[in-house]
């Protein structure tokens, strides 16, 4: 339980990024909801809208970008935005969920290699094992499905949800957890036919899960304010985090763990703040506050040592995560819906509810 509540207000000193620094990427016709940066080519970026399309950028200083456009051709025009999206671990093939139902995989250059049709719902996370071989689609329709990317053809379908997943994770390269908005969380191992973990984990829909970079313990966060540490060897959570005082939109853990007794996560929070906690011990480590709308996405950096959040109220904050100082900000034109440091964190990308993706250069 937090008790040292170490707040860090902002004041105007802070330095905002120079417009020589930023680029914006026009194009999508529709709001932009997310963006991923391929984890191999540095400067290859993935962007997926409301207007039917992901698109593929090559983000050079020269300004000189060009997009490939991945149409996601729906079958009405209800169902038309790209929720997710994912690189393999090697960067050649990209993943796509959509409102449609259907997952998608295309090469680095943007051609359509699979279409996949078994969900009747929207698809709402979408994951890559680490060894690249198997894809994990999380969906409205309450089911999980794992498929083999070789072929495009399912190879296990989950039915234990009773309402809509909302994420999925996967702890090892046959192991993965799912969340739902029937306050559930069920972990799975592709080839067995029953959960190998059931935990009754919120009193309202969990938003989010993800593993620690160790794949030992899963977080989890809900509309009912509170974040949930697990492990496989319990039944019980083994940490219940509170002090947000809205609903807990997004998770993160930092990608480096620096001290084994420790693991770091962020969260981020319609009350407009961010938190780092010491997740196994449940000490709030910072509040971070210099949003005033809610907080969508948050990102670290490689290295753990910096945090990006985007949020509704148009800005980008960059948080020092040792000491919860505010290092950089800048606005953006729109609402922001996700945030995302490439693979040395030297670029941060931003997409918003105004149609733009915004390049911010570190280095």
């Amino acid at each position: 339980m937090a008790i040292d509540e170490n707040d860090h207000k902002t004041n105007d000193k802070v330095p905002k990024f120079d417009p020589s620094d930023v680029v914006t990427l026009t194009g999508h016709q529709s709001e932009v909801f997310s963006c991923a940066w391929n984890p191999v080519v540095a400067n290859l970026l993935v962007s997926g809208s409301g207007d039917a399309t992901a698109r593929l950028w090559k983000v050079d200083k020269a300004n000189a970008i060009e997009s490939i456009v991945l149409n996601h051709l729906a079958n009405d025009t209800e169902s038309k935005d790209v929720t997710t999206l994912d690189w393999n671990p090697s960067g050649t093939q990209l993943a796509s969920g959509s409102y449609d139902g259907q997952a998608r995989i295309w090469t680095q250059k943007g051609e359509l290699i699979h279409e996949m049709a078994q969900h009747r719902g929207p698809i709402f996370s979408l994951k890559w094992n680490r060894s690249g071989d198997l894809l994990l689609s999380g969906s409205a329709d309450t089911t999980t499905v794992v498929w083999n990317p070789t072929t495009g053809e399912m190879k296990q379908q989950f039915e234990f949800h009773s309402s809509a997943i909302l994420d999925v994770d996967w702890m090892d390269n046959v192991t993965f957890a799912s969340c739902s908005s029937d306050k559930m969380i069920y972990v799975c191992r592709v080839g067995s036919s029953e959960p190998i973990k059931r935990w009754t984990a919120h009193d309202d829909e969990i938003n989010s899960i993800r593993w620690d970079p160790t794949g030992e313990y899963l977080a989890s966060c809900s509309d009912d304010m509170t974040t949930k540490i697990w492990s496989l060897r319990s039944d019980e959570p083994i940490q219940v985090i509170r002090g947000h005082q809205l609903q807990i939109y997004t998770l993160q853990w930092a990608p480096v763990v620096k001290d084994a007794s420790k693991r770091i996560l962020a969260t981020g929070s319609f009350d407009s703040t961010i938190r780092l906690w010491d997740a196994l011990s449940g000490e709030c480590l910072h509040v971070l506050k210099n949003h005033n709308e809610a907080v969508y996405s948050i990102s670290f950096t490689p290295n753990a040592e910096q945090l990006a959040s985007g949020s509704f109220d148009e800005m980008l904050n960059i948080w020092n995560t040792s000491t919860g100082a505010l290092q950089k900000t800048y606005k953006a034109d729109g609402g922001i819906f996700e945030v995302h440091f490439n693979k040395d964190g030297s670029k941060l990308a931003a997409c918003t509810s105004n149609k733009q993706v915004v390049i911010l250069d570190l280095k």
